[in-house]
């Protein structure tokens, strides 16, 4: 078994599922007493957050690029960003490292091909939805993508920092979300994105019509695979 690299703390909340679920797979597939063999570096997402709202991207890409060093020096295999805004800086934390980063996006997009998915709603921070470095990938991969209008931007980037990132779970949030993607629906999506990691604490597959992809347990599932892969 491959010993997974975790660089999470981006939210915390998001960073357990990924201990949780990375676990309990790894248990359903081996049996027993097996758990995953894992080394999790947590960042203090304060810091984090400030590089992102001052467009800092640089000195936030040196920070996890520090921490994904320290993570391949105490034995990680290979390496999971535990956010999905953070890969904006995929490229330069892989530079920090002779180990390969499991890429959020790369393992979103072989799902979605699974599915057959040609549309699909994207869902997360601001930067994850109005950015390239995310959104690209998938349209690079034949798959048109579907973000909100402006004000839902706002309306759903400000759930995931004020509210879920904090562990708060509202209804009437939840109920904006699905206002959301059923506008999604309605503008041809076949699925919808959760593309923030924390936004699978707030919206389940049992919510919606439409497939979800969550980010966080299609990434936890990739890494497994990798773990176990000859």
């Amino acid at each position: 078994m491959k010993t997974i690299g975790l660089l999470g703390g981006m939210s915390w909340e998001s960073t357990v599922t990924y201990y949780t679920r990375i676990n309990q797979l790894m248990n359903q597939k081996l049996g027993g007493l097996h758990s995953a063999k894992i080394k999790l570096a947590s960042v203090d997402f304060e810091e984090i957050e400030k590089c992102q709202a001052a467009n800092e991207w640089e000195r936030s890409g040196e920070l996890l690029g520090r921490e994904a060093q320290r993570l391949e020096q105490a034995g990680a295999d290979f390496l999971l960003i535990c956010t999905n805004t953070m890969h904006k800086v995929a490229p330069q934390i892989a530079a920090y490292l002779s180990i390969p980063i499991l890429h959020i996006a790369d393992a979103t997009i072989a799902e979605l091909q699974t599915k057959k998915i040609k549309k699909v709603a994207l869902l997360g921070t601001k930067y994850t939805m109005t950015q390239d470095f995310y959104k690209q990938k998938i349209i690079d991969s034949g798959i048109n993508v579907w973000i909100p209008n402006e004000t839902d931007i706002d309306i759903v980037n400000q759930i995931i920092f004020d509210e879920l990132c904090h562990g708060k779970i509202l209804a009437e949030s939840k109920e904006l979300f699905i206002s959301v993607i059923n506008q999604a629906h309605e503008a041809g999506a076949e699925g919808v994105i959760l593309g923030c990691t924390e936004i699978g604490l707030l919206i389940q597959q049992a919510d919606i019509t439409i497939p979800v992809f969550d980010t966080t347990e299609i990434h936890s599932k990739k890494a497994v695979e990798q773990a176990l892969a000859e």
